[in-house]
């Protein structure tokens, strides 16, 4: 079964509960310690027998339990009601982008990544029966997500993509699309593409080699070039300026559409010039359009509900419970020790 979050930023409300849980048993214990104050413990139990400590604190705990599941309420919890497998007409594409630090650079708003995830995402949105996978790659490549259908599991996995996932830097075009032509399916009938996502600084060579290879095997290799041909500084998340060589001057970083637009003729492609703007999106819509499409077998989520009304109506039990509870003893119920405090307890 799959599951997701519609809202997943309210999850971080959840850090709360051990706050408040923190301040409440303080707060218990400065009590406590006044108490001692005018007294033996036993002898002040002695003169409030109707108090129980367990109450209260049963009390809050149903407080910050339901306080808790409002917040997951409000994330909006989703979940598959199961799977099913469909026979769909469409093609197989193979995001492979490109995560190295220069990728920051802000000369695309709001960043090369940034517009380079926001194009992928309306992609996405675009397939209906089309499978996908995503490899991300710096100085080495690794696949962030299989082939699916499943395009929720695909925009979570694209969301979480960061530079920091690949602690080598540089640019490793060639070994991404490599692992790229490997993630594909066996039917030579289905269309193939793998999408570049890149500023076209190959530090390692043999892309163009890779994109030959590629085409060969019944491939076609778009690529997708992110940047301005005048470069732009590299913001350095860690000091919030930009980052600086050696020799103390500002790292530049600029498209290298020379590259981009020999590994896409290379590849049987097409090289795509990412701007501001949607014209590039469009672009790239048709030149998938044009590859074959067959039917293709795909496992598919039937449905998924939402679970926010149970978190809610779970919630809404426990808020009705702290307010039955009382802090003190019910006289009708003396005799029934639910919170029964230990003779050694002080």
């Amino acid at each position: 079964m799959n599951r997701y979050f519609e809202d997943p930023a309210y999850l971080w409300l959840l850090l709360l509960i051990p706050v408040l849980a923190a301040i409440w048993f303080l707060m218990h214990w400065r009590q406590k310690r006044k108490l001692r104050m005018f007294g033996d413990p036993e002898l002040v139990r002695q003169l409030m027998p109707d108090v129980s400590r367990w109450r209260a604190m049963v009390k809050y705990g149903l407080l910050l339990a339901s306080l808790a599941l409002l917040i997951v309420a409000f994330a909006r919890p989703h979940w598959g009601s199961g799977t099913k497998t469909e026979k769909r007409k469409g093609i197989e594409t193979i995001i492979a982008m490109d995560i190295s630090n220069s990728m920051r650079a802000q000369d695309v708003t709001p960043s090369r990544l940034d517009r380079s995830k926001m194009m992928v995402e309306n992609l996405v949105d675009k397939f209906s029966n089309d499978k996908i996978g995503l490899i991300v790659f710096a100085g080495d490549a690794f696949v962030q997500l299989p082939m699916t259908s499943d395009y929720v599991s695909a925009k979570m996995f694209l969301s979480s993509i960061d530079p920091s996932m690949i602690a080598t830097q540089g640019t490793d075009i060639a070994a991404a699309i490599d692992m790229a032509v490997h993630s594909f399916s066996q039917d030579d009938q289905v269309g193939k593409a793998i999408i570049v996502i890149t500023d076209g600084e190959d530090h390692e060579g043999g892309a163009v080699e890779a994109a030959e290879e590629a085409k060969k095997r019944g491939m076609r290799v778009y690529v997708l070039g992110v940047g301005s041909t005048g470069g732009a500084p590299i913001p350095d998340p860690s000091t919030g300026k930009y980052m600086f060589d050696e020799t103390g001057n500002t790292v530049m970083s600029a498209l290298n559409e020379d590259m981009c637009k020999q590994i896409a003729q290379a590849g049987g492609g097409t090289y795509i010039h990412v701007q501001n703007g949607y014209a590039a999106q469009q672009q790239l819509n048709d030149e998938l359009d044009k590859l074959s499409k067959k039917e293709i077998t795909a496992e598919v989520y039937n449905s998924y509900d939402e679970y926010f009304v149970w978190f809610a109506l779970a919630a809404l039990l426990l808020l009705v419970l702290e307010v039955i509870l009382l802090e003190r003893k019910s006289p009708l119920l003396k005799n029934v020790h639910l919170f029964k405090r230990s003779s050694a307890a002080k």
